[in-house]
């Protein structure tokens, strides 16, 4: 029996990896979850159907305690960080955004196996976050990054001679102009259902700029070794090739359940985590490469990483700033890569080479959402 927290249990990995350890109570007991607490209803009710021992949430403290007694509900900023640090089999770090760094280091910390689903960790401190990890310590969860390691898994390091990550494309990936783009067409996305922040990212395609950083850093790749292609059906989730010319790729339907349940259960498999692929039908698989004019997000993320320390820190930080400007209507979905990569800019050159603690780190974004503020005030109408 695996003693599991969930941080980010109300998002859509959190209440997917509840749903998977509802169905295999004895391989798992949910010990701790945490939470914005905006809907203070299903952290509740989460609660009480998995007899939760700990609850952490920003919001709505109070309500959350008064309907949970005899449960410790942990409030406030820190409150994800505090419950990661708690001796558990594993953490999965569910939560979106560079805020899922504190609790990402408190799990390494505590010597916790880490399930990673918070990409921002390794991109706003992936050398430190790497510094801090043991031998496979971290466990992907992405489902890009999961593959890649099922797929590694085939040959040795020293024998990989590519990565290559799929992508959707996103919302527009057929649509030429992009001037008119409103947040809810920004938010249909094709094939999986996620946050608006990621799903945004995954129509800029700044998503699998991050993954791109998110691949070196877990799996020591080089970034000259890593690429990206367009595969819109989102079945096959991504692909190794080794020196000898094979290529070793997972599929599996577009769901995360898959990755989550090999992170949870890692080193073995859980039975019917999802629904396999139904091979007496007839399948069309599509490979395309990215238009790297229609979106430059990937290249500027690939930039980003290859002068390390604080440039992809700035990086996420001015794209966090401008995708939440366009959902208040503030910019157009057009300027989004277009103010990060003015503040990359302006930023290279001062940018710190070394990350040493989290408060570099937070030094460093504070800074850059003040200059993606600053650009995005000349764009105001």
């Amino acid at each position: 029996m695996r003693e599991v927290v969930i941080l980010g249990s109300s998002g859509s990995i959190g209440t997917q990896a509840l749903e998977i350890i509802a169905a295999n109570p004895d391989s798992f007991r949910v010990i701790a979850i945490t939470s914005a607490g905006t809907n203070p209803a299903l952290v509740i009710e989460q609660a009480k159907a998995f007899n939760v021992a700990f609850v952490g949430v920003v919001n709505n403290a109070d309500i959350i305690r008064e309907a949970l007694p005899g449960v410790k509900v942990i409030d406030g900023p820190f409150a994800s960080t505090e419950i990661a640090s708690i001796e558990c089999d594993v953490v999965l770090n569910g939560i979106t955004g560079s805020i899922g760094l504190g609790p990402t280091l408190a799990a390494l910390d505590a010597g916790n196996t880490l399930a990673l689903a918070n990409k921002e960790s390794l991109v706003a401190a992936g050398e430190l976050v790497m510094s801090k990890a043991r031998a496979h310590q971290i466990l992907p969860v992405d489902s890009e990054h999961s593959a890649i390691w099922q797929s590694s898994l085939a040959g040795k390091k020293e024998e990989i001679a590519r990565l290559i990550l799929t992508a959707s494309g996103g919302a527009f990936i057929d649509r030429a102009d992009l001037s008119d783009v409103s947040v809810k067409d920004a938010l249909k996305h094709p094939t999986w259902s996620m946050g608006a922040v990621v799903t945004i990212n995954s129509a800029t395609l700044v998503n699998k700029g991050l993954e791109i950083i998110e691949a070196h850093h877990l799996f020591g790749v080089p970034y000259n070794k890593i690429e990206a292609v367009i595969h819109r059906q989102s079945v096959v989730h991504s692909m190794v090739e080794f020196v000898d010319g094979s290529t070793i790729a997972q599929a599996s339907p577009p769901n995360m359940k898959g990755a989550i349940a090999y992170a949870l259960s890692f080193p073995g498999r859980l039975a019917k985590a999802t629904a396999p692929i139904n091979w007496s039908v007839m399948h069309n698989w599509s490979f395309e490469p990215i238009d790297q004019g229609k979106f430059p997000s990937i290249a500027l993320a690939r930039h980003c990483g290859e002068l390390g320390g604080g440039m992809p820190t700035i990086f996420n930080a001015a794209n966090e700033t401008a995708v939440e400007a366009f959902i208040d209507g503030k910019i157009a979905f057009s300027s989004i890569v277009s103010v990060v990569e003015s503040v990359v800019t302006e930023s290279e050159g001062s940018a710190p080479l070394t990350l040493r603690d989290l408060a570099d780190v937070r030094a460093i974004e504070d800074d850059a959402k003040s200059r993606t503020r600053n650009h995005l005030l000349r764009l105001a109408p």
